[in-house]
């Protein structure tokens, strides 16, 4: 089943006067979602008690949690010593996920640094086949590891770059940031059939199973020459891109993600409405 959820609290959560991530699960349920993404995105400072609160929380009220990994994740860093901080962050990462009963965690592949292009992808992807050592090794087979497409010239996640991460180990599953597609190839989402494009490459790559259950981040991006420059809401008409087509992609293609929202300050409100416009179909 298609999940819909935010990225965090929305500005309306604490305009409510709520506080605590415990608090989201009623509040994201109320509104008829049931999916959520914490973020370890600035460190995890997360105590193994807290974790399992929002464990019991989130399980109790329906709702289905994963986990973003630090954002200085950089798998394609020349020094061994620093690779070992990013697998220690992954693994830091799902530790806490396992004590949240959630079951994913998504991560930024790489940066491409000084090396050239395919120097650097290969030395992300040898790094995960490490990474995936790690993983079996602690006895987190059972969660998914998403890399994630990204929205910078200089990040290594194109659509193709996460393919290939993610045939490295059944463990590793797609997570598609439409946003960050959208704004690395400069406005290229318009219409039905350029997601259709894309999700049916992917399909190809990685096959119907793994791809049915993807995770997916959508908000309007702003973007510059470079690529990514910040997260927008629905009413950006300039920028895009929008949800409708992809809703009718998903929808054509059979396909039921978990769908976060990252929009602006409005992630709660957004996740609803892209919720409202797929069951349409």
């Amino acid at each position: 089943m298609i999940k819909f959820g935010p990225s965090g609290n929305s500005l309306s959560f604490f305009a409510e006067g709520f506080s605590k991530t415990e608090q989201a699960a009623a509040f994201v349920k109320a509104r008829g979602l049931n999916a959520y993404e914490y973020s370890f995105g600035r460190g995890i400072m997360m105590g193994e008690e807290k974790a399992e609160l929002l464990g019991e929380v989130f399980t109790e009220a329906g709702v289905e949690l994963s986990v973003h990994a630090p954002y200085y994740i950089n798998f394609a860093n020349p020094s061994d010593e620093m690779a070992q901080k990013s697998y220690d962050y992954v693994l830091r990462s799902a530790k806490m996920l396992q004590l949240m009963r959630g079951s994913r965690v998504i991560f930024h592949p790489a940066s491409q640094g000084k090396m050239n292009r395919e120097e650097a992808v290969a030395l992300t992807e040898n790094r995960l086949h490490v990474l995936a050592e790690f993983i079996h090794l602690n006895d987190m087979q059972n969660l998914s590891f998403c890399p994630e497409t990204m929205g910078k010239l200089a990040q290594i996640g194109t659509i193709e770059e996460v393919c290939r991460f993610c045939k490295v180990d059944d463990v590793y599953l797609p997570c598609v940031d439409f946003g960050h597609v959208n704004a690395r190839e400069q406005g290229s989402l318009k219409t039905e059939k350029d997601y259709i494009d894309r999700l049916s490459y992917m399909i190809d790559e990685l096959g119907y199973e793994k791809m049915k259950h993807f995770h997916v981040h959508f908000s309007k991006i702003m973007y510059g020459a470079k690529g990514e420059v910040k997260h927008l809401t629905f009413e950006d008409d300039k920028y895009g891109p929008n949800f409708e087509p992809l809703a009718s992609a998903l929808h054509a293609l059979k396909l039921e993600p978990v769908v976060i929202s990252e929009s602006d300050g409005m992630q709660v409100e957004e996740a609803k409405i892209m919720k409202d416009i797929y069951e349409k179909y």
